[in-house]
């Protein structure tokens, strides 16, 4: 795995748009060396704000979208359309404006999909079909960019401090029983998350201060699972000045 690398903006309408341009860059890049690229989004404020700057920004035509294929690090289990799932602010916020094809779209399924109320046959499924397009016997692609956004308690996709799933084998789980609403959700694994080729870890305002600064530290994933978003060839902390208030360096 790389070890970190900490970028640090004046705000958080800076991060957004300087993650927007690099996103923009290592997807045609991944798209010219390879034919198509691997895009892990994540939800909140700040991963969403991220996808409406990618949507707004001259470059973006730069990418062959129709080559891009879209995974999600976590999603909440309930159906399709509600408010908080993270595809529906994804596709508000970047799919919609992009007209990506469906197939090229990788939703967690929810509640109202083929596997009804049933969040372990939601994770196998995803899992199914992220080993489908890896091929060659990987469990899933090597997502060229996975962003992952960081609570105030160290979590990263839904896997929470001390919880089963910072144990969880394979590539997908079901998360029970969430000390953040809604309590079942589907996630990556670390497993997963640290297949990637980058994971861009983002976080902007003071409340996630703290969070950072651990996952910076040392400290155990298990304990504080954004110190395990690590990728296998660069891993970026982007923070706002509020996020990095508490880093050495600050």
């Amino acid at each position: 795995m790389s070890g970190p690398e900490v970028f640090i903006y004046p705000s958080g309408d800076l991060l957004a748009a300087a993650a927007a341009a690099r996103c923009v860059t290592r997807l045609a890049d991944a798209i010219g060396a390879r034919a198509r690229a691997h895009l892990v989004l994540t939800g909140g404020g700040i991963g969403t704000k991220v996808l409406a700057a990618i949507a707004a920004s001259p470059a973006r035509d730069a990418v062959d979208w129709s080559r891009v294929e879209f995974w999600w690090g976590d999603e909440r289990f309930v159906p399709a359309g509600d408010p908080e799932r993270n595809e529906t602010g994804a596709r508000a916020a970047l799919l919609d404006a992009l007209g990506v094809p469906g197939t090229r779209v990788h939703a967690i399924p929810g509640p109202d999909g083929p596997d009804g109320d049933d969040p372990d046959a939601a994770a196998a499924r995803y899992a199914g079909e992220l080993a489908a397009v890896a091929g060659a016997g990987a469990a899933v692609p090597a997502f060229d960019v996975l962003m992952l956004g960081i609570g105030p308690e160290g979590h990263v996709a839904s896997i929470f401090p001390d919880s089963p799933a910072a144990h969880a084998r394979g590539s997908v789980v079901a998360v029970r029983n969430s000390p953040k609403p809604p309590p079942t959700r589907v996630s990556l694994t670390f497993s997963a998350l640290q297949a990637a080729r980058e994971v861009w870890v983002l976080a902007s305002g003071a409340e996630k201060a703290e969070a950072a600064a651990q996952a910076l530290s040392g400290v155990s994933p298990v304990t504080l699972p954004a110190a395990g978003a690590r990728g296998t060839e660069r891993t970026l902390f982007l923070l706002d000045e509020a996020a990095a208030a508490k880093l050495p360096l600050a």
